[in-house]
């Protein structure tokens, strides 16, 4: 079969969903999905509008099917779908009721393998079973720590005849490798329902698929490790703590140097009030690249200042935070280092040596390791657990996406009220 592309429309309000389909229509889409997340919201409904607005496209629903596999295809059927999907996790008994009923009502069957353990072995069993496609799908709550779904893909092409489609994160760098990898039908989410321009996306995507090459693209990118300092760059402090689910923001912590981004691992430093031995001291020990955060009690007097700031530029290092006071913010601005503190203060304290270096601290009621990821900007600091540090830079990106894809529709002349319906999802 020709490689078509899907896209998957996982929105929650349907008005936000046609518009996205009809621009991704606009650029060559081939096959229209309304999403689990649009069916859950918006009912059967979201699968009739797209069947009356787009006659002609195939019309995906994704219902994940448990069980009553009769029942939910038929009404899908009925509403206008071509495709209804269940989950390869569903009984054999199910999945042929699925497979009896989608004939009986003239459309198709896909098996979505996600989170099945051995899918090769399921892919063939579902085969079997006369299902029309099956789908190697890599879960967005995956996708954000990383997870490859082409290793998979590849395996299970090798056992099956019907068509494979694959979902998991893929944009116009990675659709060619999809169907280099054995995929007919490539699904794309957030790459085209998050882009400021669904109809460009699609393009790409499609270029993509029929030229077998990559094209560039700087968003709808998930890393790994090696990628965390990167991404995190490129997002704001904001967009992390809605990703944490509005965890990790340090309190009463903001810039002194507005204007200036702070992004590395953190070295912590335990010091009494107005003793700057060990914050000193750690600009020694300390790795390019990483940030010092100080728990100084939050109080003063100050323990850093100018010459500190000398040092650590030296040592190439990202900033520093400070839960207790710091001076010399006039020559700091200067130097264009950040620096995060909870008070401005013109008194020093003295080189006593008391406290610890490397050991967890307490700063700005968050608990911080040494090797916690430390993001700062003009909104404050926040603090990534190292070992959530991939999946959580991942998810800011996520959310960094979802409000350009906003930000362009309130600039249309909506509002964000009326793009959200607010009033709608207040809760009850």
């Amino acid at each position: 079969m020709k490689p078509v592309l899907q896209v998957a429309l996982d929105f929650v309000d349907l008005n936000r969903a046609m518009k996205c389909a009809e621009e991704s229509a606009r650029g060559g889409i081939d096959w229209l999905e309304a999403g689990t997340p649009l069916i859950k919201s918006e009912g059967l409904n979201a699968v009739r509008k797209l069947r009356e607005k787009f006659p002609a496209k195939t019309i995906v629903a994704d219902m994940k099917i448990m069980d009553a596999g009769r029942t939910e295809v038929e009404i899908a059927a009925k509403s206008g779908a071509n495709i209804v999907c269940v989950l390869g996790a569903a009984s054999d008994a199910t999945i042929k009721e699925c497979v009896d009923a989608a004939h009986n009502y003239g459309a198709k069957i896909q098996v979505d393998l996600i989170a099945i353990k051995d899918a090769k072995k399921r892919a063939v069993e579902v085969e079997k079973l006369g299902v029309d496609y099956i789908g190697v799908h890599c879960p967005i709550d995956d996708q954000m720590r990383g997870k490859d779904p082409f290793r998979e893909l590849k395996d299970i092409a090798r056992y099956v005849i019907i068509p494979i489609a694959v979902a998991g994160g893929i944009n116009s760098e990675t659709a060619a490798d999809a169907v280099k990898a054995g995929a007919s039908i490539i699904i794309v989410g957030g790459a085209i329902n998050k882009s400021k321009d669904a109809k460009k996306a699609t393009e790409d995507i499609k270029r993509s698929i029929n030229q077998l090459k990559k094209i560039k693209t700087e968003l709808f990118k998930r890393g790994s490790e090696k990628d965390i300092a990167k991404i995190l760059m490129k997002v704001s402090t904001s967009n992390l703590s809605d990703a944490m689910h509005r965890q990790g923001a340090l309190k009463d912590i903001i810039s002194v140097n507005p204007g200036l981004k702070m992004c590395g691992r953190a070295l912590t430093v335990r010091t009494y009030p107005g003793d700057w031995a060990k914050p000193v001291e750690a600009i020694e020990m300390a790795e390019e690249g990483q940030v010092i955060v100080i728990d100084a009690g939050g109080v003063g007097p100050a323990i850093w200042g100018e010459l500190a700031t000398h040092g650590a530029i030296q040592k190439k290092l990202a900033g520093v935070v400070i839960d207790g006071a710091i001076r010399d913010v006039k020559e700091i601005r200067s130097l264009k280092f950040p620096a995060f503190a909870k008070i401005i203060s013109p008194s020093a304290g003295e080189p006593k040596g008391f406290g610890e270096i490397g050991v967890s601290v307490n700063v700005g009621c968050a608990r911080i390791f040494s090797g916690d990821w430390i993001l700062g900007d003009d909104d404050g600091v926040v603090v990534v657990p190292k070992d959530r540090a991939v999946e959580f830079a991942n998810r800011a990106m996520s959310v960094m996406e979802t409000e350009n894809r906003l930000r362009k529709e309130i600039d249309e002349g909506s509002t964000l009220s009326k793009v959200t319906e607010l009033l709608k999802w207040e809760k009850k």
